[in-house]
């Protein structure tokens, strides 16, 4: 369980020459579990074969354009449950000491609801609190998964193995909240900036007004970025 759920974090962080050659080991990890369906196993399969064999730059265009630049993609879990309320920083502190206590330190440029992050997390628990932990958030997988879907994109099948993997599975009233909020084509600047509306984005000298809003969301969310995990054996230190 561990190892899959490590393998499902490697997915999901940027591309880097580091993760292409991790690639293939990161698929063998994944067929070699067994809570995972077969369909959604295929499609993890599918991914990985893509992230080992298509160009570099093209795969981290489309990773920023997915999870960068389209808020209801985030890979940020508290962006889909506080927006930017004040709950949200509270939530960020009570995670950020869940890991502490476990052993868990992260850098001052982390966010500790990043998913990635809280999938490495899972992968130091106990397999019955950690699908119970991977029920909380079902909800948000679950959407995922499918506005990535109507996108065709391979990442679909990270979140379907997520939602697989949870101990309690996502009610549909609550998905449905989540697909019916805007969401928007990462192309669309217009759209983009009134999704984006209550960030506040600041602009540098001679920042053109194309690529403001693409440039704003990418430090936003990148300062959260870490390596891939190291899939193929357990850490001495699950520092993450």
């Amino acid at each position: 369980m561990s190892r899959t759920i490590k393998a499902l974090s490697a997915l999901l962080t940027y591309p880097t020459a580091e993760l292409q050659e991790s690639a293939s080991e990161i698929g063998l990890a994944l067929a070699q579990g067994s809570l995972i369906p077969r369909e959604v196993w295929r499609q993890l399969s599918k991914l990985a074969t893509e992230l080992a064999t298509n160009d570099l730059y093209d795969l981290q265009e489309r990773y920023v354009l997915l999870f960068d630049r389209t808020r209801s993609l985030s890979l940020h879990l508290f962006e889909h449950v506080h927006g930017e309320s004040r709950d949200r920083g509270q939530a960020m502190i009570d995670l950020k000491t869940q890991y502490e206590q476990a052993g868990l330190f992260m850098s001052a440029a982390e966010l500790p609801d990043f998913v990635p992050l809280f999938l490495e997390y899972l992968a130091t628990r106990p397999l019955k609190e950690a699908c119970a932990m991977l029920g909380q958030p079902a909800h948000i997988f679950a959407a995922l998964a499918e506005r990535l879907r109507r996108r065709q994109s391979a990442y679909e099948a990270v979140f379907r193995a997520l939602v697989a993997l949870a101990a309690a599975q996502p009610k549909d009233e609550e998905v449905s909240v989540l697909l019916s909020l805007p969401d928007p084509d990462a192309t669309d600047l217009a759209a983009l900036d009134a999704a984006w509306e209550d960030e506040p984005v600041n602009f540098g000298p001679g920042a053109g007004a194309g690529n403001s809003c693409k440039d704003g969301l990418i430090a936003r969310v990148r300062g959260a970025m870490r390596p891939a995990p190291d899939v193929p054996g357990p850490r001495a230190n699950p520092r993450l």
